[in-house]
């Protein structure tokens, strides 16, 4: 075992509206001997998401603020390269919330091992295996109750979430599944990869008239990943008794202004509408009984998805910046190399 240099990615400053460089900082990380039950874990994978935005801010949410100084916690996926610990051995595969660096050093019992398969990259644990496919399975079934023959809305669907989200709607029975994205070609995808019955780009539509459009008998579920505007569109058309699942509010996360609420409010109580918000730190228990679903639609290849990679532990921040700018088509990653 030897002393090694690691680059981390820090955390300086409080953003502002719209994160910059300059709240950020490369940090070299000088690691000494392992101790008794360490490993030493060198990433191939590091994840960037949506709500490391808001962990960014020091304001009261569902988990702790990132701290000034420190290294961006967040998950991300490697190999074990050194190991003082009877648990895990070197070459292992594991899984952590260790965050934004290239090598990391820490007890064995902060990482998780992961299927190392065959011809399937370990990233998939960061999204469609991993946490994202668990978001939109929690967000459909625990939240909206989705039923058989239900009409689904998804906003943010070419996202990390939304692709994974629109997918497995139509695996549990979903009778039509509508989304919106940013671009012509992420439309293309969604109707032509993802499964999609309808798509539309809320960048050259209003999205209130174009969803009341392609939604003409209403929605059943709404999968918000979005908020604003987006939101008010779906309270707009939801059948009565529909169900929303608030998961993100990408449209407000960079805002300096107050977000003003939907002026259509009243249709949450005249239509008996249900308005949910998760985190998935409360609904772990069902990662089994997702993974009991997830395997094999996986492995008979009915689940696509798509990753956007960014080379380089240095280009973490790049690739942040691009994915709260919605430059990303699937799961936004960055490859250690």
């Amino acid at each position: 075992m030897s002393n090694i240099t690691s680059i981390h990615i820090q955390l300086i400053n409080r953003p502002n509206g719209w994160p910059t460089h300059d709240d950020f900082r490369v940090e070299s990380v000088e690691y000494g001997e392992l101790e008794p039950g360490q490993v030493r874990v060198r990433n191939e994978f590091v994840s960037v998401d949506p709500y490391m935005r808001g962990r960014m801010n020091d304001t009261r949410s569902y988990v702790a603020p990132f701290a000034l100084g420190e290294t961006i916690t967040g998950g991300a996926v490697g190999r074990v390269v050194e190991s003082a610990s009877d648990s895990l051995h070197i070459g292992t595969a594991v899984l952590h919330q260790h965050g934004w660096s290239d090598v990391i050093q820490a007890d064995a019992e902060t990482f998780r091992p992961v299927p190392d398969i065959e011809g399937v990259p370990l990233s998939v644990h960061l999204h469609i295996l991993g946490m994202t496919g668990l978001t939109a399975y929690v967000g459909l079934t625990a939240i909206a109750g989705l039923k058989e023959g239900d009409t689904v809305f998804v906003s943010g669907a070419a996202g990390a979430v939304g692709t994974a989200a629109g997918q497995i709607a139509k695996l549990l029975g979903a009778g039509r599944v509508i989304g919106s994205a940013g671009s012509a070609e992420k439309v293309a995808l969604l109707t032509e990869k993802y499964g999609y019955d309808e798509a539309f780009n809320y960048k050259e539509v209003n999205v209130r008239e174009q969803l009341a459009v392609v939604a003409p008998e209403g929605v059943d579920v709404y999968f918000d990943n979005v908020g604003g505007d987006h939101l008010e569109a779906a309270l707009d058309v939801m059948k009565d008794g529909g169900r929303i699942a608030l998961c993100g509010a990408i449209a407000g996360y960079n805002s300096t202004d107050r977000t003003p609420g939907p002026d259509n409010m009243a249709n949450i109580i005249t239509r008996g509408l249900k308005l949910e918000g998760f985190t998935l730190a409360n609904y772990l228990h069902l990662a089994p009984e997702f993974r009991e679903k997830m395997t094999p639609w996986f492995a008979e290849g009915q689940i696509a998805y798509d990753e956007t990679v960014v080379d380089g532990i240095e280009n973490t921040v790049d690739a942040f910046l691009d994915m709260m700018w919605g430059a990303n088509t699937g799961k936004m990653l960055v490859r250690v190399i």
